[in-house]
């Protein structure tokens, strides 16, 4: 509280009344300054004191919408203070060559106050990834280099996107030009990479070629069919979805009388993949993006590891194009999203087909290796977001489906993405059982396992009750009782507890008179005691 405020740190009342959007923005600006803190509940000038502040009641959902718009990880700590409740944001530095945005704004600060960062400043942001090859002029290719039909191909998609019939009367160049692919008759790489001819392509960056291969098995070393597509990708993407689309078997799925027909590949999935790859391969590089089919599996291996300071672990979480301007202009035409949300997209279809997470196994510094899988692996998953519904299921998101399938996995949930557990539990969507220490675990709500006729199985995973728990302690305690029973026992009988949630219970028969203990600690045994059930 001594400390002044700077870039990185900012103090505000804030004790009755303090905006999610004006939050979101110094988050922004803090970020964007190399990561900070806002405090609320504290007076901003000093000497400062605490006054308490009574906003943002459940902190979780305010940094799940923060981490949301954002996109980059905020935490908040709650400080209970004798003066009052003290909320601190901390939001982490940006990623390199990546500024914050909200709203469309870039936000920085001047002083206290908020502002939008400058033209100059923005580029010296954009300069730390390195020169954007998408964006550069290629010497030797003219507009004559591009396809025409490409050309018109792009203008409706745009159109499409946008709802702009004013493009139609545009010319060909100057529809270019608005795109920032070209500049007079000076063409950029983004634009040979996406509308060039077959000839031209060949002739000026020959390596921005897609390679399809089809093998029928894993063991099969020659292909059994293979293509070079070589042209400008918005004439190549429905092609490729065609050749792999004759060879996607439909996987059925019985649950009763409910039917599953799930495709072992997802269009809307494979599309990312690939638009991913040719978005952020490094083309400075000879080689291609290969395409490899198999009858339960799809590979797409590009050239160039993951771009500076992303990884497989943070790539959900954090975006940094490699070639910003194709990824500009497939965003116009509706390729992609802008906002980097394709990989989003792949984790969160998988997740909903009850299949595994894409996986980034093989990927190095050399090269980016995208795995996705076709077998559904869990059929009861699929049943339980079709009892969700479309229009519930499309409130959730990326973290809340992770969640959801680790849970179903019966795997650890990670730190990043615990903000929107008091969510889904409060939406009666997942149950907490066993406390919140080491020994607690979470599971779907009793609700979803009865609309999905699956009421046995939420009981064996929601495991015994407190009750039975002691009557199968009392009762092998009763079954011991000459030579008396060791902890050691008690963790065979309920192997799922922890050491504190057995001595809980252990403590409670103690008290109620139920058993006696002789001994201590290591040479502590448990005997009957004098009370009868």
């Amino acid at each position: 509280m001594s400390q002044p405020e700077a870039e990185r740190l900012e103090f505000k009342e804030a004790k009755n009344n303090f905006h999610f959007e004006r939050l979101a923005k110094y988050c922004a600006a803090l970020s964007n300054e190399g990561g900070g803190t806002i405090i609320l509940g504290v007076t901003d000038r000093r000497p400062r004191r605490v006054v308490g502040t009574s906003v943002f009641e459940e902190p979780g959902r305010a940094v799940a919408g923060l981490c949301d718009r954002l996109r980059i990880r905020i935490t908040v700590d709650e400080i209970t203070h004798p003066s009052g409740r003290v909320l601190a944001f901390h939001s982490p530095a940006r990623p390199i060559g990546m500024p914050i945005q909200f709203e469309g704004v870039y936000w920085g600060r001047a002083g206290d106050e908020l502002r939008p960062l400058t033209a100059d400043e923005l580029r010296r942001v954009f300069d730390e990834a390195g020169p954007d090859f998408s964006a550069e002029f290629h010497r030797f290719a003219t507009l004559g280099d591009l396809d025409t039909t490409l050309i018109e191909r792009f203008r409706e998609m745009w159109i499409r996107k946008s709802g702009n019939e004013g493009l139609r009367s545009l010319s060909n160049q100057q529809l270019l030009e608005d795109a920032e692919l070209v500049l007079g008759n000076q063409v950029t790489n983004a634009a040979l990479i996406l509308m060039a001819g077959a000839k031209a392509l060949d002739r000026h960056l020959a390596q921005a070629e897609v390679i399809f291969e089809y093998r029928s098995s894993d063991s099969s070393i020659p292909f059994q069919q293979r293509l070079e597509l070589r042209r400008g990708f918005l004439g190549i993407v429905d092609e490729l979805w065609s050749t792999i689309s004759l060879r996607n078997d439909i996987l059925h799925y019985q649950q009763g009388f409910f039917t599953f027909d799930i495709p072992v590949l997802n269009e809307s999935v494979v599309r990312e993949a690939v638009l991913n790859a040719i978005a952020h391969r490094d083309y400075r590089l000879p080689g291609s993006v290969f395409v490899r089919q198999f009858p339960r599996r799809l590979e797409v291996v590009s050239p160039g590891g993951f771009p500076a300071g992303i990884t497989a672990s943070n790539l959900l979480w954090r975006q940094l194009p490699r070639n910003r301007r194709i990824a500009e202009a497939c965003a116009k035409c509706g390729l992609v999203e802008r906002s980097g949300q394709g990989a989003n997209r792949m984790f969160e279809e998988s997740i909903k087909e009850g299949k595994p997470q894409p996986s980034f196994v093989g990927t190095d510094e050399y090269q980016v290796a995208l795995t996705l899988l076709g077998e559904v692996q869990n059929p009861d998953f699929l049943r339980f977001f079709e009892k969700l519904g479309k229009e519930r299921l499309s409130s959730f998101t990326t973290e809340d489906l992770l969640i959801l399938d680790a849970i179903q996995r019966d795997e650890h949930i990670g730190d990043a993405l615990k903000p929107r557990l008091a969510h889904l539990a409060n939406e009666g969507i997942i149950e907490r059982i066993g406390g919140r220490g080491r020994g607690g675990r979470l599971i779907l709500s009793r609700s979803l396992y009865s609309l999905m006729g699956k009421r046995g199985v939420y009981t064996r995973a929601r495991g015994l009750d407190r009750e039975t728990n002691k009557a199968l302690l009392l009762r092998h305690i009763e079954g011991n009782s000459e030579d008396g029973s060791i902890y050691q026992d008690f963790q065979q009988v309920l192997p799922t507890l922890t050491r504190h949630q057995i001595q809980k219970l252990l403590q409670e028969l103690k008290q109620d008179g139920r058993i006696r203990v002789g001994g201590t600690r290591r040479h502590a045994r448990w005997y009957p005691g004098t009370t009868v059930l």
